[in-house]
């Protein structure tokens, strides 16, 4: 088995996280999940991002558990979903989380979408199991700078991470930046923008320099910039190249030609349209 990826980042209550995870977003299908998860341990990975609304935290807890890999090295997180939120109902329905991926304490618990109902009565609860020690590391996804200020209002732990859509078409420059500040990690998902700018040109010349594929430049931008992200795949050899990226180094300049593919465009929801309706 190969070694796994040895960067890390150090959250705000001083849990450390894998910088390079492993997505299972819309991995339902066990026989592709039994390839998936055996392959990722393979290679190096020892992060898993899973969330109740996949609805595959019972097959993912099961490979992880039959694994060969101790549970002291896995970091694994889930999150709450939108239809769970609220103080009774996330302690709740996190048990049977718990239960599903056969852990008795987990990692990382995150708050899948801001909601205007249920803002502070979801947090309460997440504190709650961070204080009881159920969950080493609390945090959110797809808050906006003003989520985050709002929360602060009432909270008396703060996320150790942000979880948000983050790409080269979508650098969130302004946010990172706040979240800097604010001592809060930033965690990219659809860090390959679900395969949407593979075919950019200034990421294929950059390919070919590096003698890389788009998907490593791309990943290799969000591993220098020191942001932790979970790319996703069901396809062995994509899952191998995906964790090919530490044999080289972006330049500084081509770092900035990637920084200036940005868009503001997003392959998600807005937070703000979501925040609402939930």
């Amino acid at each position: 088995m190969k070694e796994t990826f040895e960067d890390q980042i150090t959250l705000h209550n001083g849990v450390t996280i894998p910088q390079h995870g492993f997505g299972v977003y819309k991995i339902t299908d066990p026989a592709e999940m039994e390839i998936a998860i055996p392959k990722a341990l393979e290679v190096g990975y020892r992060s898993f991002d899973t969330a109740q609304m996949y609805q595959n935290e019972a097959m993912l807890g099961e490979l992880l558990y039959n694994s060969s890999v101790p549970r002291k090295d896995l970091f694994i997180t889930t999150k709450i979903n939108n239809g769970n939120q609220g103080y009774d109902q996330t302690l709740f329905t996190f048990e049977e989380s718990l239960a599903d991926l056969q852990l008795s304490q987990l990692d990382l618990l995150l708050v899948h979408w801001p909601s205007e109902k249920y803002f502070f009565d979801t947090w309460r609860a997440f504190e709650r199991l961070y204080d009881e020690k159920m969950v080493r590391a609390i945090g959110v996804c797809n808050f906006h700078q003003h989520h985050l200020e709002k929360l602060k209002t009432k909270a008396n732990v703060m996320p150790m991470v942000n979880q948000v859509e983050l790409h080269p078409y979508l650098t969130q420059e302004a946010l990172r930046n706040y979240l800097k500040e604010q001592n809060i990690a930033v965690e990219a998902w659809s860090p390959l923008a679900r395969g949407r700018i593979l075919n950019d040109p200034v990421l294929e010349e950059l390919a070919r320099n590096y003698h890389k594929t788009t998907a490593q430049i791309i990943l290799r931008w969000h591993l220098q910039h020191e942001l932790i992200f979970i790319p996703k795949s069901v396809t062995p050899s994509r899952i191998a190249e995906n964790s090919d990226i530490y044999d080289f180094e972006l330049s500084a300049e081509d770092m900035k030609k990637i920084d200036k593919l940005n868009r503001n465009q997003r392959t998600g929801s807005d937070p703000d349209d979501v925040y609402p309706t939930i």
